[in-house]
């Protein structure tokens, strides 16, 4: 980054965790302003987001960004709130990260099929984008697969989306003589995952035990953040249907360890800086 660089470039300044601090600022307004009382001060904001290393001038170019994106709501006074329009995204946010669960081999698959008309080409490429954060695998051009698991949070968003009336649902059980383990590759990009997953162990795994409440909050934070890509790029697939000794399990086991040992000490820094 240029020392002349000007405001608008201040998203593109990342703290040491290498993540952009307008995901950081979501993720403490989703998993602590949410739960304590849903506005906070933006002093208040600087203080909390300080201990993730990002300065006040950043702090408010994302804050300002994010408004204009209708993830942020000013209440006045210098005070903000998640947008209502997005609840259920957060409330559906919170049941994959803090309470992932992975089908089974014999479970129902959920399939997505849609047919959009040329001339609806930006409906298109906005339903292909919602599929794939929902983390589903395509099979054909029109033609979407996902563990009937997420039956529920994908109608909902494509109702939130308003896209509802492009896509069929459908659950139901393949019946293919191929081995499955070769379609969910050929689906899923599991070799790009991987190194993800294990990036992810080996930055959290030696943090579990940090008891300071304002570097607690820091890992918590940061830690949340990566979870949840992570967590919408596998949608709870079979574990059976993955590669031995997938690392993803390991993943999962140290953010549960992480999240259940850092969160008291950093539910106590929220309290002292928002009470």
């Amino acid at each position: 980054m240029r020392a002349d660089s000007s405001a608008a470039d201040a998203d593109d300044l990342v703290p040491e965790s290498g993540v952009r601090p307008p995901h950081l600022i979501v993720t403490v307004f989703g998993r602590y302003v949410r739960a304590h009382g849903g506005r906070i001060r933006i002093a208040a904001l600087i203080e909390m987001m300080s201990a993730l290393g990002v300065d006040a001038r950043v702090i408010r170019s994302s804050v300002s960004r994010l408004k204009q994106r209708g993830v942020l709501v000013s209440e006045g006074g210098g005070a903000y709130r998640l947008s209502e329009s997005l609840d259920g995204v957060f409330a559906a946010g919170d049941r994959r990260i803090f309470d992932s669960r992975r089908a089974e081999a014999g479970d129902p698959w959920l399939l997505a099929s849609f047919s959009v008309p040329e001339s609806e080409r930006p409906v298109r490429h906005q339903l292909r984008r919602l599929l794939q954060r929902l983390g589903f695998g395509q099979v054909s051009g029109g033609l979407w697969i996902a563990p009937g698991l997420i039956v529920d949070e994908t109608e909902a968003a494509l109702r939130g989306a308003g896209l509802d009336g492009y896509v069929d649902l459908f659950l139901g059980s393949r019946v293919s003589s191929e081995p499955a383990e070769e379609s969910v590759r050929e689906w899923w990009d599991l070799a790009a995952m991987e190194p993800l997953y294990r990036a992810f162990v080996d930055t959290f795994g030696g943090v579990i035990g940090e008891t300071d409440e304002r570097a607690a909050f820091a890992a918590h934070v940061r830690a949340i953040t990566q979870w949840r890509r992570l967590v919408y790029l596998d949608p709870g697939l079979p574990l059976s249907l993955l590669p031995d000794g997938w690392v993803g399990v390991e993943a999962a086991r140290v953010f549960a360890e992480l999240h259940a040992a850092l969160e008291p000490a950093a539910e106590r820094f929220v309290t002292a800086v928002m009470p």
